[in-house]
């Protein structure tokens, strides 16, 4: 036993100096974000999720808020009248919003409820993602169903895809969480898996490499490379913040966090 402890104190080392990639954090708003689920950057703002009440509550107290790219600048009243809006995702000018059994699509220029697209037999829809087609794409977590929309007509793309969540639409692929797992679905729906965490993932974000960062909501973040191995770059589940939706600003290399009970929303640097 008295060789093993240095054995250890070894691998321990090896291990952190083979890690390659960490965040460091830039900025973090106060707690005045209600309950934000998912951050998407769009060019010079930072949309947000809100969803303002119990994670599946048909109350109306959800909405989208605006908050500017240095976290200073907060509009919570933006779109209201939402129930727990969660992932969120733009075409053009629209913006579309995944709200427990609907899709909301937004008229950005307008700021204003355009219309809600119904998911028949959905009660917890979560993630959504939109091709460079216009093609949506959205995940049921309770019914582990992936729904996809093409000229606002729904329809099943994926079936029994168990703890659905995360989505990210890259060229003809759907990248998807499945629990644990990060999975690829081509066009014509093979399913091939890229890699397995160990938490359940919730946000999906392409490093643009072939890399992934993704995010589980307990409150860890994950790089994920393209053969699979993984890194932990974040760990804030014993400080009671969530890591859920992330959004990722490719270009600036900046990482955005929502921390959902945590009611912040922060930006980290990728190293």
């Amino acid at each position: 036993m008295r060789y093993l402890l240095p054995a250890v104190f070894v691998m321990t080392a090896l291990t952190a100096s083979a890690q390659k990639h960490k965040l460091e954090k830039i900025w973090e708003t106060d707690a005045i974000v209600a309950v934000p689920e998912s951050v998407l950057p769009e060019k010079n703002i930072l949309y947000v999720s809100l969803i303002d009440g119990g994670a599946w509550d048909a109350d109306g107290k959800g909405g989208v808020a605006k908050l500017s790219l240095n976290g200073k600048d907060y509009d919570s009243t933006w779109i209201t009248g939402l129930n727990a809006p969660k992932g969120l995702g733009r075409f053009g000018n629209r913006l579309y919003a995944a709200d427990i059994s609907d899709v909301v699509v937004i008229d950005i220029s307008k700021g204003k409820i355009e219309k809600k697209i119904p998911i028949e037999g959905a009660s917890g829809l979560n993630d959504i993602t939109v091709s460079n087609k216009g093609i949506v794409y959205v995940s049921d977590s309770k019914t582990s169903k992936i729904w996809r929309i093409e000229n606002g007509k729904p329809e099943v793309f994926l079936e029994d895809v168990k703890g659905a969540n995360g989505l990210k639409a890259i060229g003809n692929d759907l990248i998807f969480a499945e629990g644990k797992l990060l999975m690829k679905a081509n066009a014509k729906k093979q399913v091939t898996k890229i890699a397995e965490v160990p938490q359940g993932i919730d946000g999906i974000e392409p490093v643009g490499n072939g890399d992934f960062i993704v995010s589980a909501w307990i409150g860890y973040i994950y790089y994920v490379y393209a053969d699979g191995h993984f890194e932990n770059l974040l760990d804030t589940h014993d400080q009671n913040k969530n890591t859920a939706d992330i959004g990722f600003d490719p270009v600036k290399k900046i990482v955005y966090v929502p921390s959902f009970l945590g009611k912040t929303v922060a930006a980290y640097k990728l190293q």
